[in-house]
């Protein structure tokens, strides 16, 4: 059910309309606590006032100068003038300061290739390979920024590794990807109750796909029982000392052990020599042991493991001895014991720390495995821990790893990746990146590792050794990062040099837009320009050349002109970058109310974003702006974010409701409503933050059910979100636990039956108090299940009822009914108002092409195209309309167009199934292969890829 899918029914966004050629805001009344830009508050000095002593206060604190040399008025004068200059302490932008950066990533010239390749791999390679497979996978999935096709990778990586250590790492990486460690009252050896990511699961070897997903046993285990879980085989129960043999003694000192000579015998070899191997001890009662450094409890711990196989009731130091013994003696099975029981004890940072040590020391496997995974799931506050980063990122700690097969790149890779996101140019992620060099052995892995040192060594200004690194990764075969060795040679002023390396990757390769926009670096004036319409051309998803054009723009005094260009990209994509670029821009022409809902929805993306090329915080930049803005009480941001919800203004939603969690940041619904928007926009990170947030500041368990419910339903896992909406309902009747079970129950194809309970659940979720805001969603959601079930006249009013309270997406239901009743005008005509409504809107020209003739769908189509680039269904159709025309090869271009930007199944397996249509089988082939990369269960292409291979099989 498309509009049950938050992601998919909600997908279209419109940023809030900018008319650059309006006057500036009119100030707002005197008693509102604001002024314009010559208003005067009351009492406490004018704006300017307050605001030339916050800039100066901040000025001073960060040592940051105008270049310029500016003359301030005096900090009592009353009636300040503020000017853009007083907010602009580094000036406007300039177009010779903007570079992009380099993607850390792996990128490739033709991706497709790549991922039919890796398909491949993952389907022949032996099963013992499969997690590989499936990590190389996870570091492509990681170049194209789908956070859901990596997690599933990654979930495939942990579900198909063998051993202890590879399960170890992955489940940590897993848990680490929902950042568990922000949710308040969690502990990092917590289970989330399966066996992907249990923490005991993973100390035990063996490879067993299928059971990852099925219950684990150790939530339900008392520590009682805990012994008996860890012991594989059935071993009778401790004999008392009554009922022994004993025939021999050991002497440690002052005292005797009473052992049991061939139960002793057993333990190893070396001890069968010493019994009876003919030495002296095989015919003494009584041997002397004092000097083998074991202690009387730790011999007596011996005795009883040699006949009862069991560790039960011994604390920790007495088996550490037993460790010891056992590796002096060889006593593998001994050792075997201890090292699974100590294993086991490790719950806590200061816990791994101590053992860890031991473990290295006597080479116990599974105790240094369990000691890592407390490292990682601690992650990433263990990462500033100087003992922790001693472990990992010396070359000594990690050669101490690898002696026990604890130092592999899966390891490393991991640690990269959060060590680059927490601070790029620090030593600490250095030095991972070395130890990752040193792992690498498949050639993916040396690409990777390479490229990602000479990205941080290009962000640390050492553009000789960044140089050194690009070229042995592209000699590796990695040929973006050949953008590296152009950038690094470019800082080292060979710009000529520069031009050459990348006008040779353009000459000898496929064009893509990244190689465009790197070569616009080197250029000059209208061939610069060039390159860049080029670049977005190719990738209109890249954020460089609208930020370019309009700086020039701003250059040329064209404000107007500039925000224009930033607003095409921020129509279909909320990046941070671009948003601070046009709150810069707004800033400089007096558009302070602009600038600050721009800043406040930057920091909801990015809440420690440093504006102005990393000079001011962002938060900082909202306390000046804020009196220069109209001011909102708690009742008016109410107000406004119903006008942009309706008006589908999600960015200036998003800004609404950071002005509301200033004042109230502990109100949960705010949060859950900010994640709900962050949805829309396509940003899953800051979304699942938002969640996270709204679980810790839930002011009741019924409450924080719900959003943990989201939390695993955004994470994948469907069936604990039902749990956890059913807990809810349990203990409170609430909207949003009703309205998260008939969300999570949907999202699947429903029969008749389960159609109706998602009915009664929605009906139930309406009785229960809500803001219209919610209530909206519901009404449109329940309108889509009758449509599903064919009551279209209860569709009708629901979608009516939806509309009264300003939920302004029901005209697209409405539209849909009208369309069922083959009224296809008056679905036109709904659709209509929702363009009016929601100007912008992409996804409303797309709707509203269905409900008309070729022409004016070609028309509609092509304007969602132009206002997003990235929705896929106007390239399906104009790709259709040509096949039908019989001009396949302008079908296959309008297809690869944008495949080569966004590698979509539905668009590969549209191309493919042309691609066999006029007969090129190879072609077929290699797109179903990516397509099935990204879903190896759709059962379409599954189907075209049989048929498109059986004339190779017959050969």
């Amino acid at each position: 059910m498309r509009s049950l899918k938050l992601a998919e029914g909600c997908k279209g966004t419109q940023v809030y309309a900018l008319n650059p050629s309006a006057p500036p805001p009119p100030p707002p009344p005197g008693n509102s606590g604001g002024g314009g830009s010559g208003g005067t508050g009351g009492g406490g000095g004018g704006v300017g006032d307050k605001l030339l002593q916050h800039l100066s206060d901040h000025l001073r604190v960060n040592s940051v100068r105008s270049k310029s040399s500016r003359t301030y008025p005096p900090p009592n004068q009353a009636n300040a003038v503020v000017s853009p200059e007083f907010l602009l302490p580094c000036g406007l932008p300039v177009t010779d300061l903007l570079e992009p950066q380099i993607d850390p990533c792996l990128k490739f010239v033709d991706l497709i290739e790549k991922m039919a390749e890796v398909y491949r791999r993952i389907e022949a390679c032996p099963q013992f390979e499969k997690s590989g497979a499936y990590l190389e996978q996870c570091a492509i999935f990681r170049g194209i920024s789908d956070p859901k096709l990596f997690r599933r990778s990654l979930r495939s990586s942990r579900q198909h590794a063998v051993d202890v250590h590879a399960k170890v790492v992955l489940a940590s990486w897993l848990r680490f990807e929902r950042r568990e460690d922000e949710l308040i009252g969690t502990s990092s050896m917590d289970c989330c109750g399966r066996n992907l990511e249990c923490p005991k699961a993973t100390l035990v070897s063996g490879y067993d796909p299928e059971s990852v997903y099925d219950p684990c046993v150790c939530s339900g285990a008392s520590s009682s029982s805990r012994s008996e879980m860890m012991n594989d085989d059935d071993v009778p129960g401790c004999s008392t000392s009554d009922e022994v043999d004993y025939d021999m003694s050991f002497c440690i000192g002052d005292e005797e052990v009473r052992c049991v000579r061939y139960k002793i015998a057993s333990l190893s070899r070396p001890f069968k020599a010493m019994l009876y191997g003919g030495f002296r001890e095989m015919k003494r009662s009584t041997i002397n042991f004092t000097n083998n450094g074991i202690s009387v409890e730790g011999m007596r711990a011996a005795e009883n493991f040699s006949r009862t196989n069991r560790l039960d009731n011994f604390p920790p130091n007495v088996v550490l001895e037993l460790l010891r013994l056992a590796n002096r003696f060889c006593c593998d099975e001994l050792k075997s014991a201890c090292d699974l029981h100590l294993a086991h004890l490790v719950n806590s940072l200061d816990e791994a720390m101590l053992l860890i040590e031991y473990g290295l020391e006597e080479a116990a496997y599974l105790l240094v495995a369990a000691c890592l995974q407390v490292f990682l799931r601690e992650l990433p506050s263990s990462m500033h821990n100087p003992n922790v980063i001693k472990i990992f990122c010396s070359a000594e700690g990690r050669e101490r790893l690898a002696s026990l097969g604890h130092a592999s790149f899966s390891l490393y890779f991991f640690l990269s990746q959060i060590a680059m996101e927490d601070d790029m140019k620090s030593n600490t992620t250095v030095m991972l990146l070395e130890r990752l060099v040193e792992c690498a052995v498949e050639n993916w892995e040396k690409q990777l590792a390479y490229h990602q040192l000479g990205v941080v060594m290009l962000e640390r200004k050492e553009y000789k050794d960044a140089q050194r690194w690009f070229n042995v990764a592209a000699e590796a075969g990695h040929l973006y990062s050949l953008v590296g060795v152009a950038r690094s040679k470019f800082k080292r002023d060979h710009r000529y040099s520069a031009y050459k390396i990348i006008n040779s990757l353009i000459s000898d390769h496929t064009a893509t837009g990244w190689m465009h926009q790197e070569r616009s670096l080197y250029c000059n004036g209208k061939e610069r320009l060039l390159d860049l319409d080029t670049a977005t051309e190719l990738d209109p998803t890249l954020t460089f050349p609208y930020k370019f054009r309009a700086v020039a723009l701003v250059e040329e005094n064209q404000f107007g002109a500039a925000i224009a260009e930033l607003n095409k990209i921020l129509g279909f994509k909320a990046s941070p970058d671009c948003l601070e670029m046009r709150a810069w821009i707004s800033i400089g022409m007096e558009d302070y109310e602009g600038a600050l809902k721009d800043i406040r929805a930057l920091l909801t993306l990015e809440p420690n974003f440093m504006m102005f090329n990393g000079k001011i915080h962002g938060d900082h930049m909202v306390e000046l702006l804020r009196p220069l803005a109209q001011q909102w009480s708690q009742a008016d941001c109410w107000m406004q974010l119903y006008d942009r919800w309706s008006s589908v203004d999600d960015i200036g939603s998003l800004a609404v409701v950071h002005h509301m969690l200033a004042n109230d940041p502990g109100k949960s619904l705010l949060r859950f409503r900010q994640s709900l928007l962050l949805l829309r926009l396509n940003c899953q990170k800051a979304a699942m933050r938002s969640l996270r947030l709204a679980r810790n500041h839930s002011k009741s368990e019924h409450e924080r059910l719900v959003y943990e419910g989201w939390i695993l339903y955004d994470t994948g896992h469907r069936e604990e979100a039902l749990a956890k909406a059913e807990e809810s309902i349990s203990i409170q009747r609430s909207f949003e636990a009703f309205f998260l079970k008939a969300y999570a129950l949907a999202d699947s194809t429903l029969d008749p039956d389960s159609s109706n309970y998602v009915i009664q659940l929605l009906q139930e979720a309406l009785k229960c108090p809500s803001d219209g805001l919610r209530k909206g969603q519901a009404l449109n959601n329940l309108g889509s299940v009758y449509v599903d079930c064919e009551k279209l006249d209860l569709a009708a009013d629901c979608y009516t009822n939806a509309l009264t309270i300003k939920h302004t997406r029901a005209h697209q239901g409405l539209a849909r009914v009208y369309h069922l009743k083959n009224q296809r005008k008056a679905a036109y005509d709904e659709m209509t108002k929702l363009i009016e409504k929601a100007q912008n809107n992409a996804s409303a020209y797309e709707k509203r092409s269905e409900y008309c003739d070729r022409e004016m769908a070609q028309s509609d189509l092509s304007l969602a195209t132009q206002l997003d680039p990235l929705r896929t269904y106007p390239y399906r159709y104009r790709a259709a309309v040509l096949m039908d025309d019989h001009k396949e090869s302008e079908a296959i271009d309008e297809l690869s167009r944008a495949i080569s930007f966004k590698p979509d199944l539905q668009l590969l397996h549209l191309r493919a199934a042309f691609y066999d249509s006029m007969g090129e089988g190879a072609a077929a082939i290699k797109d179903c292969e990516a397509a099935l990369c990204i879903d190896p269960g759709h059962a379409d292409t599954v189907e075209l890829y049989q048929k498109a291979r059986e004339p190779n099989d017959q050969k």
